[in-house]
């Protein structure tokens, strides 16, 4: 994984001050240029995710694992809440559960962040309990970070969105309710209709 996608939303913003007004995603796709990405197409449209598996190997492997077996088609964005991240990978647009692999480790004193475009693992109150689901950062959420959480152990980033945050945008504005026990579900379902595993560049 290059270095920019290490950098702070500020350092950035300094990067960009100093590159002559290289935009954000220029920096991000060059820096992404020999990470492993998956699309997302959804019924939203696609995005695009570099993975860091050189902060996050076990995060990593996981969700690679998930998307080669084809466990994500089909499934929904079930929890969506606007100024805070949309989260999938758990159940169908009927609200049923799929069976999972065991849980892995918790990666989330890696030093990536929880800034907006991020992508983390979703976990219960057991930090090491994370299986299939994650979560896009829909804003900088400081707060999921390991070191200013209130358990004291985070949530684990894995990598970063490359191409269609316009998407997460659009899917996080979706109105909201409650279904099957599970609060913030977009009343129009969110299918991720296929989850690809794309080439390495």
């Amino acid at each position: 994984m290059q270095a920019t996608l290490k950098l702070s939303a500020k350092q950035l913003l300094r990067r960009i001050t100093t590159a002559g007004g290289i935009s954000v995603m220029a920096l991000v796709l060059a820096a992404s240029a020999q990470a492993q990405t998956v699309k997302l197409s959804t019924s939203a449209g696609d995005i695009r995710i570099a993975l860091d598996a050189e902060k996050a190997p076990k995060s990593t492997a996981n969700f690679i694992a998930y998307v080669k077996a084809g466990h994500y088609n089909g499934l929904i964005f079930h929890r969506v809440i606007e100024n805070f991240m949309i989260q999938g990978g758990g159940f169908t647009k009927d609200m049923k559960q799929l069976p999972t692999r065991p849980p892995i480790p918790l990666e989330s004193r890696n030093g990536l962040q929880n800034v907006r475009g991020s992508i983390a693992m979703a976990r219960t109150n057991d930090p090491n309990s994370a299986t299939s689901q994650f979560f896009i950062n829909t804003v900088d959420n400081a707060f999921l970070d390991a070191e200013n959480s209130r358990d004291g152990q985070g949530y684990a980033v894995f990598g970063q969105v490359i191409e269609g945050m316009d998407v997460v945008d659009k899917i996080r504005a979706q109105p909201v309710g409650d279904r099957n026990g599970q609060q913030n579900v977009p009343l129009t379902p969110i299918i991720i209709n296929k989850a690809i595993l794309e080439p390495k560049k």
